[in-house]
C-alpha cells in the first residue's frame, strides 16, 4: 500500500508539463508462444544467515535470473536489505522503481525552489499540487518518526549498484503520466475525498512507539498481509488501483525484462512484487501505457451548466412572473454564492482583501463555465498578497502535517484556492436550488 502514497512524494509535482509517451521501448513485449519462466517462491533464508535478505522472489527465464526485492520505502531495514542483496549477488544490472525525473528530484536539492505558484493557479493544477504535497507530508512525517529518509532504499540501490559496478536501470513510468493517468479517472468530488482522507492522516496523532511502527511497516511486506491489504484498495478506489499499482506492475515487469544482463536485481515497493510475478510471461503494450489520458467531453459541458441553468431560469422568470421576478433571482444566485466562498475561504485563513474579493468574485466566476474559477481568482490575489519567496518553495521538505501546510505561504495560498472552489460550488448548487423553489412558487 506505501506504494500509492509514494508516488506523490519527494517529487517536483509543481512543473505540469505536458510530457509526450515515451517512445523508447518497442511497444508490445512477450511472445504467445513463450514458455513460462520458472518462478520460485520467496526466498527467505534461516535468521542465523545474513548473506540474502528476506521478502525476494527469485524468476529464472532461460539463462537469465530475476530476484525482486519488496521493499517499503519508509523502512531502515529495507534499506538494509537492498544493499546486502546487491553485495551478495553481485547483479549486472540493478532495476530501481523510479523514472528519470523522480530519480533526478531526489538528487537536486534545490528542486522546490523552481515551483512558479503563479503558474500552477493559473492553470487550476492547484488541487493535483495539493494532493501530491499531502502524500508526500504523510511520508516525511512516517519517515522522520522512523528516522529515515522515505526512498532512502531506491537511493541506497543505486549507490550500492554503482559501487559495484552494476548497470541502473529507472524502469518506473514517468510521475508526471502516472498521476494525470490517476487524476482523470477521478471525478471532482473523488478527488476531495481522497484528499480529506490524506489530510485526516496528517491531522490524526499517531501515539504508537516507534518500534510498533516499524513492526507494523515491516508485517506490511508479509504476502498474506499484503494481498488482503490490495485486494480491499481495489476494491474500494478502482479507479485509483488501476493506474497506480496494476499498470505500474505490468509496466515496472515490462521495463525490467527489456534490461540487459543475465543476473538482474530489481528493488521495487512490496505491493508491486505479486503483479510482477503474475504478468511476467504477459505480452505488455508500454506505449498505451505511457499514453496520456484525453478528457472527455462530459466536464466541460457540465462546467456550463450552471450559466445555462441561471439565463434559462431568468428567462423562464421574466415571461411567467414579469421582470419583477429578476431581483429575487439575482439574490438568490449571488447571495449563497457570496457566503459559501466566503466561509471557505476564511477556513482557509485568507487575507481579508481576499475574503472581501470572494464575495464578488464567487458569484461572477460560477456563471463563467470552463473558463475560470473562483480559485483562480482568488488563488491568485492571495499569492499576490502573501508573496511566496524560494525560501518558502524550498522549506516545502518541512511540512509534515496540518498545521506547516497553514504556515507555509506557498501551501496556505493553495488552501485558499482549493477551498475557494468548493465554497464557489457549493454556493451555486444552492443558489440553482433557491432559484427552483422561487420559479416554483410563481408557477
Amino acid at each position: 500500500m506505501d506504494n500509492e502514497i509514494r508516488v506523490g512524494a519527494e517529487e517536483s509535482p509543481g512543473h505540469d508539463e505536458e510530457l509526450s509517451a515515451s517512445s523508447q521501448d518497442t511497444g508490445s513485449e512477450g511472445e504467445a508462444g513463450a514458455s513460462v519462466p520458472d518462478v520460485k517462491g520467496a526466498e527467505t533464508l534461516p535468521e542465523s544467515s545474513s548473506e540474502m535478505p528476506s521478502h525476494v522472489v527469485v524468476i529464472e527465464d532461460g539463462d537469465r535470473t530475476y530476484r525482486i526485492i519488496g521493499t517499503a520505502h519508509v523502512s531502515e531495514r529495507s534499506r538494509q536489505e537492498v544493499a546486502s542483496l546487491i553485495e551478495t549477488v553481485k547483479p549486472d544490472v540493478v532495476c530501481i522503481e523510479l523514472c528519470q525525473e523522480r530519480y533526478e528530484s531526489f538528487l537536486d536539492a534545490n528542486r522546490w525552489s523552481k515551483l512558479d505558484i503563479f503558474q500552477v493557479i493559473r492553470r487550476g493544477k492547484f488541487l493535483y499540487l495539493l494532493a501530491s504535497l499531502a502524500l508526500s507530508a504523510y511520508q516525511r512525517k512516517l519517515g522522520a518518526k522512523l528516522g529515515v529518509k522515505p526512498g532512502a532504499e531506491l537511493l541506497e540501490a543505486a549507490q550500492v549498484a554503482s559501487a559495484n559496478g552494476a548497470e541502473i536501470a529507472m524502469i518506473d513510468r514517468n510521475i508526471n503520466v502516472t498521476l494525470k493517468r490517476v487524476w482523470g479517472g477521478l471525478g471532482f468530488w473523488t478527488k476531495i475525498n481522497l484528499m480529506s482522507a490524506i489530510m485526516e492522516s496528517l491531522i490524526s496523532s499517531d501515539k504508537k512507539s516507534k518500534l510498533e511502527t516499524t513492526e507494523e511497516i515491516e508485517k506490511l511486506k508479509e504476502a498474506a498481509n499484503l494481498s488482503a491489504m490490495m485486494d480491499t484498495f481495489a476494491k474500494e478506489l478502482p479507479q485509483v488501483h488501476e493506474p497506480l499499482i496494476d499498470e505500474r506492475d505490468r509496466y515496472l515487469v515490462a521495463k525490467m525484462r527489456a534490461c540487459g544482463g543475465k543476473n538482474v536485481v530489481a528493488v521495487v515497493g512490496a505491493g508491486h512484487v505479486a503483479g510482477m510475478q503474475r504478468y511476467f510471461h504477459t505480452p505488455i503494450d508500454v506505449a498505451a501505457l505511457d499514453t496520456l489520458p484525453k478528457p472527455g467531453m462530459f466536464w466541460p459541458l457540465f462546467k456550463w451548466l450552471f450559466p445555462v441553468l441561471l439565463l434559462g431560469s431568468m428567462i423562464y422568470g421574466v415571461s411567467t412572473q414579469g421582470f419583477g421576478s429578476l431581483e429575487s433571482i439575482l439574490m438568490a444566485w449571488v447571495l449563497p454564492n457570496s457566503l459559501f466562498c466566503l466561509f471557505f475561504c476564511l477556513l482557509a485563513g485568507a487575507k481579508p482583501l481576499t475574503l472581501l474579493a470572494s464575495i464578488f468574485v464567487s458569484p461572477i466566476t460560477s456563471i463563467c463555465g470552463p473558463l475560470i474559477n473562483a480559485g483562480m481568482v482568488l488563488g491568485l490575489l492571495e499569492a499576490w498578497l502573501r508573496k511566496p519567496s524560494v525560501s518558502d518553495c524550498e522549506r516545502l521538505v518541512d511540512v509534515h502535517g496540518i498545521k506547516d501546510f497553514y504556515r507555509n505561504p506557498v501551501t496556505r495560498t493553495l488552501i485558499v484556492a482549493l477551498l475557494a472552489v468548493i465554497g464557489s460550488s457549493l454556493g451555486a448548487w444552492a443558489g440553482i436550488g433557491w432559484i427552483a423553489v422561487i420559479l416554483g412558487q410563481g408557477g
